[in-house]
Formats: C-alpha cells, sequence, structure tokens
C-alpha cells in the first residue's frame, strides 16, 4: 500500500505544498503522524526550511526506514528525524509543548484508541500549535469524521477550519 501512496499522480490529488504552505513556515517543528512513505514529509522538510525539523513518526519501522531513504535521496534527511511510535507514548515525552504544527492524513481511521491518540498529540504542541486531521471519504463515513473530531474536542482541541482537500473530511484543530 505504500507505493500507492507514494505514487506521482497522487500527487495531482492531494498536493502537499497546496495543503500544507498555508500551515508550516521556515523554522517551525513539525510532526508528521503516519507517513507511510513520505508523501507529506519531504515537503514538510522544504517548508521548515534549514532551521526547522520535521519528526516523522510512524509504527512501522519498514516505513520509517522508506522515510529516511527518500529524505537522504532528497538532501533532507538533516532536517526529519524518524522516530518509531511505541503502545506507550514513550516516543512522544520529549517533546511536550514544543511542536507547531502536526499532520495526521489518512491514519487517524487506523488507530485504536482516538481520544489517548489526540491527547497525545495535544499533549507535544506548543501554545496555539495547530494540528490538520485529513481522513479519506472512501473508508470513514461521515458520521464516523463526526466521532473522529468529537474525540479530538473532547481531548481539548479547538476546530479553526474544515479545509477543503480532494475526496477527503479535514478539520484544522488548535491546541489553544
Amino acid at each position: 500500500m505504500g507505493y500507492f501512496l507514494a505514487n506521482p499522480l497522487r500527487r495531482f490529488v492531494h498536493n502537499p505544498n497546496r495543503i500544507l504552505a498555508p500551515h508550516v513556515r521556515p523554522g517551525m517543528t513539525v510532526l508528521d503522524l503516519g507517513p507511510g512513505m513520505a508523501t507529506f514529509t519531504l515537503d514538510l522538510a522544504r517548508l521548515v526550511g534549514a532551521t526547522g525539523r520535521v519528526i516523522a513518526a510512524d509504527v512501522q519501522p519498514r516505513m520509517l526506514g522508506q522515510v529516511e531513504k527518500r529524505a537522504a535521496n532528497a538532501g533532507l534527511l538533516h532536517r526529519i528525524e524518524a522516530r518509531h511510535v511505541d503502545v506507550g507514548g514513550a516516543w512522544a515525552n520529549d517533546l511536550a509543548g514544543t511542536v507547531d504544527f502536526a499532520l495526521a492524513f489518512y491514519m487517524v481511521h487506523e488507530v485504536s484508541d482516538a481520544r489517548a491518540f489526540f491527547a497525545l498529540v495535544r499533549s507535544t504542541l506548543a501554545t496555539g500549535g495547530r494540528f490538520l486531521v485529513v481522513e479519506p471519504k472512501t473508508h470513514v463515513s461521515a458520521c464516523a469524521y463526526a466521532d473522529t473530531v468529537a474525540a479530538a474536542r473532547t481531548a481539548g482541541f479547538e476546530i479553526v477550519d474544515s479545509p477543503k482537500i480532494r475526496r477527503s473530511r479535514a478539520t484544522l484543530l488548535s491546541r489553544g
């Protein structure tokens, strides 16, 4: 599935720069949750510039290996840190209050405990930090997505916007 997600045609439907540029600036610390084959990670690394950093966090070591390989080939490995996600959340302990922007693109529906997931992500965000959640309309019904947004609100997120992203349901959240 990872290679399908890295398909160059996908960039036409989900152009990373168009989706992310309004939210990411040079010098930011960005958390890319479930980066897969680095579909958005490399563009995030370009957007944060030389003084920023991207943490790519995934449960699959194989995907993280692909992120590192693609980042090295693009000359961006020095801006990207790959982290293996553990069940207890220890992978994020040192990120508390430091992340300016987080992205979860087509992955929250795979999380077993959405409330715990949102609470953990919120703990990593700096005051005023933003979190863009995007889910596929093909896998996530409107009702299921409403439950996702409710879980985010229960964790303390505020809804900022509902950006239009092709074939997707999307919400921009703020830590407040």
